[in-house]
């Protein structure tokens, strides 16, 4: 017979709420008894039954997730990827669990909202995901709580960083460095991101009384290395004089404008100075080390599991759509 979570604290002579307390990380125990139940809970492999709490609280305690691969990277994004990690961290120690909405079930096609109706979801996060597309539009428009890491839509809580803050930082630093021709590589302007960094980009140049040079622009066609590498190469075959800096508004991207700008017998940042947007893992290995806009990925993952979580319970009401986390600049030696 299964063990119940009442046979453990009959046997630890401990109280059931203080069982409970530690297996959802929730009150306070001390360090000592939470240790001892965790070491039990290791070596016995004890699962608490928890459909006695789901009757209880009226919910499923499942959350769904909506991770749209309209830009083909899948869920090795290393930005992506990283925020949902730290959003199932933050949901899992608060006794939640997450599952993928697909499409069909079986062999029946469903929409998002029907999906997450059928499966009893308490909320959605929406990782990425088409504003255009039905799918999306129903979902958000409905009685379910979502939160999104990506995209604007009126009825959504959004997290984001702050793109404005981000480009901001890179032409202030280019400018104050003395570079004079400046340009930007973006990924497909289809994307919420890419199209609100370019636009800040141009507002900032027009705050030091720059303008914006269209030669010095390039949109690649998909959004990784080898996007940035063509887009580049196509860049410095269309320009008679070569831009000084160049703000790739991805990590990846940048890769592909470094090696471009090699390739084509430049030197970076010798000869053009180079920034990227994120601080994935690889940038501070990259040859030269990429200089780029940190994206606090751990924040933006445990904002928005907050104000789902907050939304879910009824805690209290959101008084941001839109929650902007800070970002900074990682300098490095692809800029001079």
């Amino acid at each position: 017979m299964k063990k119940t979570i009442y046979d453990v604290a009959k046997e630890m002579n401990l109280s059931p709420g203080t069982i409970s307390k530690i297996l959802h990380n929730k009150g306070n125990v001390s360090p000592k008894t939470r240790e001892r139940v965790l070491k039990y809970v290791k070596e016995t492999g004890f699962v608490p039954d928890s459909s006695a709490r789901i009757l209880k609280a009226k919910k499923s305690f499942v959350i769904g997730i909506v991770f749209s691969d309209i830009a083909h990277f899948g869920l090795e994004h290393p930005f992506f990827s990283s925020v949902l990690q730290h959003f199932k961290n933050y949901v899992e120690n608060l006794g939640y669990e997450i599952v993928f909405i697909v499409n069909r079930i079986g062999d029946q096609e469903l929409s998002y909202l029907r999906w997450s109706k059928v499966k009893k979801v308490d909320g959605v996060l929406i990782v990425t995901g088409n504003i255009n597309k039905p799918n999306i539009i129903e979902l958000v428009n409905s009685d379910i709580p979502a939160v999104s890491v990506d995209i604007l839509m009126e009825n959504l809580v959004t997290v984001i960083s702050d793109d404005e803050l981000g480009v901001k930082l890179g032409v202030d630093y280019a400018v104050k460095s003395g570079l004079k021709r400046l340009g930007c590589v973006s990924g497909p302007l289809t994307s919420r991101a890419f199209f609100e960094r370019l636009s800040a980009f141009e507002r900032i140049l027009a705050s030091h009384g720059m303008e914006f040079n269209q030669k010095f622009f390039v949109e690649a066609e998909s959004y990784g290395f080898t996007g940035g590498y063509n887009a580049t190469t196509k860049l410095l075959k269309n320009c008679d004089e070569i831009p000084d800096f160049l703000f790739a508004f991805s990590d990846e991207i940048a890769f592909g404008v470094i090696r471009s700008i090699e390739d084509a017998g430049y030197k970076v940042p010798q000869d053009i100075s180079v920034i990227g947007y994120d601080d994935i893992y690889l940038s501070k290995h990259f040859t030269p080390s990429l200089t780029t806009i940190y994206q606090d990925k751990k924040q933006i993952g445990e904002v928005a599991a907050q104000k789902l979580l907050d939304i879910i319970e009824g805690n209290k009401p959101l008084k941001k759509k839109v929650e902007r986390i800070p970002v900074s600049l990682i300098m490095r030696k692809s800029t001079i």
